[in-house]
């Protein structure tokens, strides 16, 4: 480099990474994974799902589109930080209102420029998300060893119940719709159905698919028992994604599901709600090497043949060959043939692993939020 580095990633088996840092000063330790997509970069810093991760993003025009208050998936980034090819560029967009590096610092979190990400995401594929120590210092001063030892000493997301960290402090109504020009994000004054939506990290435009699916959102934490969800009379219950380990989750959520399906209320559950509900029915999820985590990835739906390009983010995967009886596999990847959805042959309870509120497709998957709707209709008027 024509300068010294003023930022270092250092991976627990010593390797090590320098570039330029950006945003904020300091050092982060997380589980380093890669990102595949083009677009997006602020919705996927803003992803709770990527509580504990430094993102590597493997397209390298990362800052060109800057950032704005629109395009924010929760109120404050949740990715530990980020690694991309090269430095930032400067905003060139009409609905930006700050450039990307300043936002990174506003928000406490470190961006590192000048990576081979092409290296760094082969050494993911090949052996697994690393544990990592991101460094940014401007004097360019850093302690390997230290760094090391860090990444080494990180426990990792197995066992790690992050739900809890992400999850809303206490409920609250949500009505806001998706994005139309020109009015931007219109209210849903006219819903059919009563949604109780878990947070266990859900992201805004889950929510604004819902209220444009016609329903009335009431959003609990993630730690809301049986009780508390039937407290609300709800025509349905909707599981949203988060990070972390589904089995320590699980351990509080799972209870809760069991007791809702037997009410007989459709259920629909995306991402760690899909692992959720798999758990609930007997299935099993295990960690998965480098996840999933793109705007690029297609799926199968087993049962119309149909292949739809999907976004995803996940780390692990509901175990197929755990599945039960009378539970369907409903959709599978075509990268890896890992499970990417399920549902109950006997009720309208079904889930996937995928995003389809991303817009990946951009609109293959939004048959989901209608056939969650149109399951609260058929279960109102049988």
């Amino acid at each position: 480099m024509a300068q010294k580095p003023t930022a270092c990633l250092a991976l627990a088996d010593g390797t090590l990474f320098y570039g330029n840092g950006f945003g904020a000063t300091g050092e982060t330790v997380a589980e380093l994974c890669f990102n595949t997509a083009m677009t997006g970069y602020q919705e996927i810093m803003t992803d709770p799902s990527y509580a504990g991760q430094v993102v590597t993003f493997t397209f390298p025009h990362i800052g060109n589109t800057g950032v704005n208050p629109e395009d924010d998936e929760t109120t404050d980034p949740f990715a530990a930080g980020m690694v991309v090819k090269w430095d930032p560029t400067l905003a060139s967009n009409w609905r930006a209102t700050e450039e990307l590096t300043t936002w990174l610092a506003s928000r406490n979190r470190i961006g590192m420029g000048g990576v081979d990400t092409r290296r760094l995401t082969r050494a993911i594929r090949q052996q697994g998300a690393p544990h990592v120590a991101l460094s940014h210092d401007p004097e360019g001063n850093f302690d390997i060893e230290a760094l090391v030892a860090k990444a080494r000493a990180f426990q990792g997301l197995e066992g790690l119940d992050l739900a809890k960290d992400v999850t809303c402090a206490q409920s609250y109504r949500w009505n806001e719709m998706r994005w139309a020009w020109p009015d931007g994000y219109p209210k849903q004054d006219d819903p059919k159905h009563k949604v109780v939506a878990i947070d266990y990290g859900a992201k805004r435009n889950i929510l604004r698919c819902l209220a444009s699916a016609g329903c009335d959102v009431t959003v609990l934490p993630a730690t809301a028992t049986a009780d508390e969800v039937m407290a609300h009379d709800p025509d349905g219950l909707f599981l949203s994604n988060g990070p972390g380990d589904p089995a320590a989750t699980g351990a509080y959520a799972v209870p809760m599901i069991k007791e809702v399906l037997r009410k007989d209320i459709p259920v629909f559950g995306i991402c760690l709600g899909h692992q959720m509900l798999a758990l609930a029915l007997g299935a099993k999820t295990i960690k998965m090497n480098h996840g999933h985590h793109g705007a690029n990835h297609p799926v199968k739906d087993m049962e119309t043949g149909k292949v739809e390009i999907t976004s995803m983010n996940h780390g692990f995967t509901v175990d197929s060959q755990t599945l039960p009886d009378g539970v369907a596999e409903t959709h599978v990847s075509l990268f890896d043939g890992s499970n990417c959805g399920i549902r109950l042959k006997d009720k309208p309870v079904f889930s996937v692993q995928y995003h389809p509120e991303a817009s990946p497709g951009p609109q293959d998957s939004y048959y989901l939020f209608e056939r969650f709707s149109q399951a609260m209709a058929d279960q109102s008027n049988p």
